[in-house]
């Protein structure tokens, strides 16, 4: 489906991450295998909490239990899949600012001053309220109903569960959804299994870190969480609960706190023209837009992809939108939106405008960790040594973690796919196979001083920003550095081994990317969803012996 004849494309001042970055000096095998003063668990780790059930929450469970370990996931909707859960109910409209950054998720919901009994339950009976509290709880998904994934189906897949024979590269999202919610029921944690390892409706409110009352020791962690569930004639009943874990995955994704960046006059627009300033988690179907005039800001994944889906329904802009220059400001408002006007830095006032679509990014956020939080210190500022030190600043990176998977600190709290430039189906099998085996005791991670040694010299050499989180084309070098790592330690230590991705794959993706973005005659003869069998054609005629056998199995 497509959605409007032509857009404006418009810059605005937001740094641009590049696959050109320069390339910082990842870790090496032996910085983790050939430290004699290696990292020690505070406390043994058998109960581990998953925060999110999208495609990192489900593969940390599977890897998570293989290893043996009580795992239960939390999950805030009411079905898995994460991003991939597409619903018509859209997201509240963006903050204009955007809101403070501890909270730009949401805001946390706690059970009332003096509740020590667990769980503690509330009804409440306002219709009205009890709609907008469970949309604010589940948070609609940011995707659109006519999206396809921007990387082939092959790449797009969790290794040990392929796509069938014949799946589209470019997948629809509806069928990416059914892939997932496939792979939780083949895991048994699929909203009608009915398991006890995971909760869904369950929003993850607080994590606290819980002491031994004798020595004041940490000894774990303590998760608040809330489960907010439908009830007779649409109320709602809110169960709050308090349970404690020895070791907590963050798989809530990145995609939660849009982005809306600084311009001036655009706090007034928001407020004079409600429903006409949006962030691109908003859009979902083109046809709403048909006959209007779009201002879409920003290049980022949302932009580039919604414009294809635009190309037929919009007026006055040609077939081939117009990428322009940044804005500078929005006039004052007029009477109504398409009565007044857009300045750009050129000078050119744009006028007669609809609506404007914001595809500016998201900040990272995490509600549930408030003591992590340092908006204070900005992009680049630095927390004194001896303090706390934050995961998040500014919003556009995460911090003070090791392999962007332990917080250094305390390595009992992981995350997973968390980076920007990768892929989000196979890159979390490695760091929770990571996170696995540490906790398991089969591998060793470097003392705290050598890892923060490590993460001082990725500082040097990235500096903090957007690229500070980003991969490209380092995943691959990441990957062969997880197996080595892993791998030796299994050797030594006893445990599962893992295999690599296939040295193929970077074939697949380069002429996916040729296709898709590159090479015109591919782009008319594979792009189009149910014509990627010119594509499948190409790989299988190619001298690469190899090429064949990975297409739609689980080697990837």
């Amino acid at each position: 489906m497509r959605f409007c004849s032509g857009c404006l494309f418009l810059g605005v001042s937001i740094p641009a991450v590049l696959c050109s970055q320069s390339i910082f000096t990842h870790p090496r095998a032996d910085d983790a295998l050939s430290s004699s003063d290696a990292y020690e668990l505070e406390w043994p780790v058998k109960r581990v909490a998953v925060i999110g059930a999208g495609v990192g929450g489900l593969t940390a469970y599977r890897e998570l239990k293989k290893d043996g370990f009580d795992v239960h996931i939390f999950e805030r909707d009411y079905l898995p899949g994460g991003n991939w859960l597409y619903t018509d109910e859209v997201p509240f409209d963006a903050p204009i600012p955007n809101a403070p950054i501890a909270n730009a998720d949401f805001e946390p919901s706690l059970p009332p001053q003096g509740v020590t009994k667990f769980p503690y339950i509330e009804e409440h009976d306002n219709r009205t309220l009890c709609s907008l509290q469970r949309r604010a709880h589940r948070a609609p998904k940011p995707i659109w109903n006519g999206l396809v994934t921007n990387t082939p189906a092959p790449v797009s897949q969790i290794r040990g569960f392929p796509w069938p024979d014949g799946t589209p590269w470019a997948i629809p999202q509806a069928q990416v959804n059914r892939y997932l919610r496939a792979f939780a029921s083949w895991n048994g944690v699929n909203a009608n299994d009915n398991s006890p390892d995971i909760s869904y409706n369950t929003r993850v409110e607080l994590i606290e870190k819980r002491h031994d009352p004798t020595s004041a020791k940490q000894i774990g962690w303590t998760l608040i969480t809330k489960q907010l569930e439908e009830i007779e004639g649409g109320l709602n009943r809110a169960t709050w609960d308090k349970k404690d874990f020895d070791a907590v995955v963050i798989a809530s994704g990145r995609f939660n706190a849009p982005n809306i960046p600084t311009i001036q006059g655009l706090e007034i627009w928001g407020q004079k023209f409600p429903g006409k300033i949006l962030h691109s988690r908003q859009y979902r179907r083109p046809e709403d837009y048909a006959n209007k005039t779009i201002v879409i800001v920003g290049a980022a994944p949302g932009g580039s992809t919604e414009r294809p889906t635009t190309v037929d329904w919009a007026r006055l802009v040609p077939l081939n939108a117009s990428i322009v220059a940044e804005i500078k400001r929005f006039h004052p408002p007029g009477e109504t939106v398409e009565a007044s006007g857009i300045e750009l830095v050129d000078g050119t006032i744009l006028r007669g405008v609809d609506s404007v679509i914001f595809s500016s990014g998201y900040i990272y956020t995490y509600p549930f960790l408030p003591e992590y939080h340092r908006p204070d210190l900005g992009r680049a500022g630095e927390a004194p040594k001896g303090a706390l030190q934050p995961i998040v600043t500014d919003g556009s990176h995460l911090r003070s973690l090791h392999l962007d998977t332990f917080y250094i600190d305390n390595p009992t709290l992981g995350f997973v796919n968390c980076n920007q430039g990768l892929s989000p189906f196979s890159y979390p099998e490695f760091q929770s196979f990571a996170l696995s085996m540490v906790w398991a005791g089969k591998a060793n991670l470097p003392s705290k001083e050598a890892m923060w040694a490590l993460y001082r010299r990725k500082v040097e050499e990235v500096g903090y920003g957007k690229k500070f989180t980003f991969l490209g084309g380092r995943a691959t070098e990441m990957i062969r550095f997880f197996r080595g790592w892993l791998n030796a330690a299994a050797d030594k230590n006893g445990g599962r081994q893992i295999d690599g991705l296939l040295s193929v794959s970077s074939q697949v993706m380069s002429l996916w990317t040729r296709a898709v973005y590159g090479d015109p005659w591919l782009v008319r003869n594979v792009t189009i969803p149910g014509a990627t069998s010119t594509l499948v054609d190409l790989l299988m005629n190619s001298n690469d012996q190899d090429l064949p056998h990975v297409l739609f199995n689980d080697d990837w």
